[in-house]
């Protein structure tokens, strides 16, 4: 998966944690699922053959994951396989997201310098957290989970010490980040503004002063993954 470090960053990441499902051959073939409403994650080399694309459908179908319920994070490549292969089976598969990956070399800084600063969230500021995680998943209509289960998330967040808000001049929470460290990389994600304060370059601002905070990676281009659904 070395070829892939950066299409399949977050796999690694979640692989080393506690997953509901996860099969693989050891050599071409991941399967992972850490359980709803998260995608399931399947890697295939590049030059994965049709008969390999086969196992992997098989082991989807096997496994009940093309039930209309669950969601896949795949290959170009693999998804057109699935999405055939489904059409077969007399189900319907869709590419619903193209999903964009970039390493950041170097970052350049904002051109406009928002008021306010950085805050590192603290357990004190576990509810503002989650009512951040409500909206962002609900804005995006992806992953939902309800207000117990973004509390669950928002401490684990904040207990990493790489949750940040940035507060205006007035000491108001407008926009969050969290960077997500994994190894020599990282990745910043949950970044969200508040819609009244937006178009003020406070999330350009927050993630450019987490991530010289720490140690980031920097601006090569790359993209190869969509988001695929069955649909009954």
């Amino acid at each position: 998966m070395e070829a892939d470090k950066y299409t399949f960053f977050v796999l690694k990441r979640i692989m080393g944690g506690e997953c509901k499902l996860l099969l693989t051959d050891h050599e071409r073939l991941i399967l992972c699922f850490t359980g709803q409403p998260y995608p399931v994650w399947i890697w295939t080399p590049d030059d994965a053959s049709e008969e390999e694309m086969e196992k992997a459908y098989l082991l989807a179908k096997e496994n009940k994951l093309l039930d209309g319920k669950h969601h896949f994070n795949l290959k170009y490549s693999l998804a057109e396989y699935f999405i055939r292969r489904a059409a077969d089976d007399g189900s319907k598969l869709k590419i619903i997201t193209n999903m964009y990956v970039y390493d950041c070399l170097d970052p350049v800084r904002p051109e406009t310098k928002a008021d306010g600063e950085i805050y590192r969230c603290e357990l004190k500021d576990l509810e503002e957290v989650v009512d951040y995680l409500d909206n962002f998943h609900k804005e995006l209509n992806i992953d939902q989970k309800d207000i117990c289960g973004y509390r669950e998330d928002a401490e684990a967040f904040i207990n990493t010490g790489n949750m940040y808000l940035w507060k205006d001049e007035q000491g108001r929470s407008v926009a969050s980040c969290k960077y997500s460290p994994t190894g020599d990389m990282a990745s910043v994600n949950l970044v969200f503004t508040r819609p009244e304060f937006r178009r003020k370059h406070y999330a350009e601002n927050l993630v450019d002063e987490s991530d010289r905070r720490r140690v980031c990676t920097g601006a090569l281009y790359r993209c190869g993954l969509c988001g695929i659904k069955c649909l009954l």
